[in-house]
């Protein structure tokens, strides 16, 4: 089977995908996707990043940071790179994936650490979050649903 490719032929997924990011068959209805080539503003990307996490689906809050990431300046594009890959990892869980949430936890924390806050993002209470989560990950303890929405930005719009 074929790769859908762009019309710069580089692999893409035009397949509708479900609220957990799941590919679904050809032809399915799935929940509206981010535009790889979207353009946000870093106050649209928080809002909207926050909006879908708090709806429960990270992956697509993952999308919009993903699209910062590539438009983001060198010194942002960190940033941008480890709030998507925090969204990954609660993906991950979000699916029962235990071991890719642990793995992007951790390259998350590595990356936003050192930053500080920047555009209001409460790097601090975020390396704190995924620190808890991994804990509680490797204790074995249940994460429910509610545990899956942090807060990117301290400012409450």
């Amino acid at each position: 089977m074929a790769r859908d490719r762009d019309a710069t032929g580089r692999a893409r997924n035009a397949r509708a995908r479900d609220e957990l990011g799941r590919p679904l068959p050809k032809g399915a209805p799935g929940v509206p996707r981010i535009a790889e080539d979207a353009v946000f503003t870093p106050r649209e990307a928080l809002t909207i990043g926050q909006d879908l996490i708090d709806r429960g689906r990270a992956f697509h809050a993952h999308e919009v940071f993903e699209a910062m990431w590539k438009q983001a300046d060198e010194q942002d594009r960190v940033l941008w790179r480890a709030l998507a890959q925090l969204a990954v990892a609660i993906t991950h869980l979000q699916r029962g994936n235990h071991k890719g949430a642990l793995a992007l936890l951790q390259r998350s924390t590595e990356s936003i650490e050192p930053l500080g806050a920047r555009y209001d993002v409460d790097t601090t209470g975020l390396v704190g979050y995924a620190d808890a989560l991994m804990a509680d990950i490797h204790a074995g303890v249940d994460i429910g649903a509610e545990r899956l929405r942090p807060r990117v930005s301290i400012r409450h719009d």
